[in-house]
């Protein structure tokens, strides 16, 4: 998100418009923790993880008088336009204050990849490359001792990090919400992986399935044989950003400036097919994220 950050304050004054940074999200808005930021303030910040804003929930800022809080505040600092950088929770917080008549610009940021009207979100291709990384060291692992390794992955409800760090890293066996999961042909196919003399095998679950604990019992009563589980948690959410991701946030941090910009407020930024795009974030949000099964049929036929 940093990387979002950095080029809504450069974008904004490059166009000699001053920038407020608001700090620990809705609660931070609502109790008035509001800085202004210079360009200085977001340098050396491209390459870093996580957001120099950080993060906090609000249930106060769910209600009327919470939003009127946060709007007060605004208005206080003079600020005319959020920009929302965050999840499903940042959106409905955005949603809200724009259905209260004040310009809000929602930017995707969640490594889970499920916010409708962008194909890829802030955060997705570098929890993504970390997982394929822990896939990799564990192949070695389940390599040398002949075992089968079960990998749970972050993603809530959606199947992306475990579709796409599975294919990406050779995986046996994708798990992922959209899809249902028969575990009497997961057993065949590594009953015919052993017969062929294969010794070892990774599967790769969707937190938004069961946990990894829960399936490897499952599998051991299934095939009688012993798995180990990992669950990778938050190492998933930190790290350097990739190159990808660097990129995705600069452009869709400027693209929510341009509209502020052009006078329009309740709108959330997107990314499709390359090209920046912009929706009514009422719109967007009565969407529904699906994952690509086109993808997941591929990992099918290539896990043979």
């Amino acid at each position: 998100m940093n990387a979002a950050v950095r080029a809504v304050v450069r974008k904004a004054i490059f166009h000699e418009i001053e920038v407020y940074g608001v700090f620990g999200g809705y609660a931070g808005l609502i109790s008035g923790n509001i800085k202004k930021l210079e360009l200085g303030s977001v340098g050396d910040i491209i390459h870093r993880g996580g957001t120099m804003l950080y993060s906090a929930r609000c249930e106060e800022f769910k209600t009327k008088e919470g939003q009127q809080k946060g709007i007060d505040q605004l208005k206080k600092h003079g600020i005319d336009g959020l920009v929302v950088i965050g999840g499903d929770g940042s959106y409905m917080g955005a949603k809200a204050l724009t259905e209260q008549g004040y310009p809000c610009v929602g930017v995707p940021g969640t490594i889970d990849n499920d916010i409708p009207g962008t194909e890829f979100t802030i955060g997705f291709d570098t929890a993504l490359n970390t997982v394929i990384d822990a896939i990799d060291k564990i192949r070695d692992t389940a390599t040398s001792h002949e075992r089968t390794f079960i990998i749970e992955v972050m993603g809530r409800n959606a199947g992306d990090i475990a579709l796409w760090a599975g294919l990406a890293g050779g995986a046996e066996t994708i798990l992922i919400p959209e899809e249902n999961y028969d575990m009497n042909d997961i057993a065949d196919r590594l009953q015919k992986g052993n017969e062929r003399g294969k010794k070892h095998s990774i599967i790769v679950v969707a937190e938004g399935v069961c946990s990894g604990h829960e399936f490897g019992k499952q599998l051991k009563e299934a095939t009688g044989t012993d798995n180990r589980i990992s669950t990778l948690g938050h190492i998933q959410r930190g790290g350097s950003p990739t190159a990808f991701d660097r990129v995705l946030a600069s452009r869709l941090g400027a693209r929510a400036v341009e509209l502020l910009l052009d006078g329009k407020g309740g709108r959330a930024v997107g990314m499709e097919q390359n090209k920046l795009v912009d929706y009514d974030i009422i719109e967007a949000l009565g969407r529904k994220h699906t994952v690509d099964l086109d993808l997941y049929k591929l990992s099918q036929e290539l896990s043979i």
